[in-house]
């Protein structure tokens, strides 16, 4: 999954950005709200991590512009503005959730993960499908019950596909959930951890839709 995370604070910013790269997403870190409109305009996130403080364009301007752009993607406010009329109006314009500085990271880890399911329309905390079972809390995955090892990136090619069984990505939609700014993409990463997650789960768990992408039959 591709986070944005909008924070101006360095050492807050770089504590933040290690803990959720440690936990496999890709991230990318701006520090004031022009930033942040411009990289919104540019991406599809699967969350935004959202400081209200900002420099050049406060985070509740950027909230309401991207709401105005009838954009759904969740978004997480974290911000040291802990009074309730602060709290009010960020939910009222268009925050998903509010956490309050300074946050215990296993609570904002768990709102992430929460947020993400609830966008995918996906309740349950366990992915599960046709035998495959991915848990997002522990990061274990298995196939038929069997403990499979993936690599972070073969994880989250494998998450992507199953929040939308019967959906197809395209190469492009895979590789923006692997990869943020700055980092080299080789023109055939995706189909090598399509590979190896058809090794691991069995050739027919991620079918090839020729000319299309990749996705994971519906049930």
């Amino acid at each position: 999954m591709r986070l944005l995370l909008v924070e101006d604070d360095t050492m807050i910013g770089q504590a933040v950005l290690a803990l959720l790269r440690g936990e496999g997403y890709v991230v990318d870190w701006v520090q004031d709200g022009a930033q942040a409109d411009t990289a919104l305009h540019g991406h599809q996130y699967d969350l935004v991590l959202l400081d209200l403080g900002l420099p050049k364009l406060d985070g509740l301007q950027v909230l309401r512009q991207l709401r105005a752009r009838k954009d759904a993607t969740p978004v997480l406010v974290a911000t040291a503005r802990d009074a309730v009329r602060d709290r009010i109006a960020g939910l009222d314009a268009g925050a998903d959730d509010y956490v309050i500085k300074p946050y215990d990271m296993d609570e904002l880890l768990a709102r992430i993960r929460a947020l993400t399911r609830r966008a995918a329309g996906h309740l349950d905390a366990v992915y599960e499908h046709e035998g495959i079972m991915l848990n997002p809390n522990t990061r274990e995955a298995s196939v038929n019950g069997q403990p499979v090892t993936l690599s972070g990136r073969e994880w989250a090619v494998l998450q992507a596909l199953l929040t939308r069984p019967g959906a197809t990505l395209s190469r492009q939609q895979i590789e923006d959930k692997l990869y943020g700014w700055g980092d080299e993409v080789s023109s055939n990463a995706v189909e090598v951890y399509i590979h190896g997650l058809r090794k691991k789960l069995g050739a027919a768990a991620v079918l090839n839709v020729r000319g299309l992408g990749y996705m994971v039959p519906r049930s």
